[in-house]
């Protein structure tokens, strides 16, 4: 039977792809089902405020970098969305005087414009906004080397990924997008050999970092909660971290404050990976089979999946 064609983007895969009965089953969850989603593997953490929320965000890249030697090189690989946790992560590092020296950070992923990465003079590049929310903030000689600071882009992604297999990559933090993403590894365009299915979730696990073309979901929403709507600013294509990396770090931590995704985006995630239902029209779905995935959420943004005029 053939797959159902996207509401959104019938040129695209997506979740509304997906059959219902999933999204009915989603849909139904109460905040108190989700905190039983848990299981070995995958782990549901609620977070009353948010303050604990981001703090414990931030919390995530200096135990990444405090463990970091020459010997044994270690770091976190971080997200542009959420952000709100990097002027803490600065904040922790210069107060408790920690030195980065010897940690490394990868930028999960990078616009890509005319042909190459975008410039960080670009109003939307995320690696001038690392650097204004978190590593001009330290403190000089604190700072970590501009060598250990790794992000794709168009005439290195072979380098980049090669990082993964030189450096313990202790943690990849994302948030999710509208399109059920992390970093940018959105659903495939229906076409070609998926035009009727879309690719397995073997398939999809073996992509590498790499340029993509994005989802018409992700466009508007990045023009949504970066560009003040203004869509034709959002470039069409990126360079992203890809699965076959995320599967080299030894946790995944998704971080869910309500600014991005909504209340059933955020169920549907978590309640497919842990039934391991795997589909790629629902990238995140594939962290079903990652060893160690944590999904954190703000309480209070989980609501309910209710009709609610406005």
């Amino acid at each position: 039977m053939s797959r159902t064609i996207s509401r959104l983007a019938e040129g695209w895969w997506d979740y509304t792809t997906l059959d219902e009965q999933i999204h009915r089953d989603a849909a139904r969850l109460r905040v108190k089902d989700i905190e039983q989603l848990s299981r070995p593997g995958f782990r549901v953490v609620l977070h009353d405020t948010l303050e604990s929320f981001y703090l414990a965000e931030a919390l995530e890249y200096v135990r990444a970098w405090k463990q970091s030697t020459p010997s044994n090189p270690t770091g976190i690989c971080g997200p542009i969305g959420p952000t709100e946790q990097l002027p803490l992560v600065a904040q922790l590092v210069n107060d408790l005087e920690i030195s980065l020296k010897h940690a490394h950070f990868w930028g999960m992923d990078e616009w890509y414009e005319n042909g190459k990465s975008v410039a960080r003079s670009h109003p939307l590049s995320f690696a001038r906004a690392n650097d204004e929310l978190l590593f001009s903030r330290i403190k000089p000689h604190l700072r970590i080397p501009d060598e250990h600071i790794h992000y794709p882009s168009a005439d290195q992604l072979d380098r980049y990924s090669e990082s993964f297999d030189e450096i313990r990559c202790l943690v990849m933090q994302g948030g999710q997008g509208d399109a059920k993403h992390w970093a940018f590894n959105d659903p495939l365009k229906r076409e070609g050999i998926y035009k009727d299915a879309p690719p397995t979730p073997e398939e999809y696990r073996a992509l590498p970092a790499r340029i993509v073309d994005l989802h018409p979901i992700t466009l508007m929403q990045n023009a949504r909660t970066s560009g003040g709507g203004y869509v034709v600013g959002v470039p069409m294509q990126a360079l992203t971290v890809g699965p076959k990396e995320t599967w080299k770090a030894e946790k995944v931590s998704i971080w869910q404050a309500g600014n991005h995704d909504n209340p059933f985006g955020m169920r549907l995630t978590a309640f497919m990976i842990s039934k391991g239902i795997e589909d790629t029209s629902v990238p995140m779905s594939l962290l079903a089979s990652h060893p160690d995935v944590e999904f954190h959420y703000y309480r209070h943004a989980l609501k309910d999946v209710a009709t609610e005029m406005h």
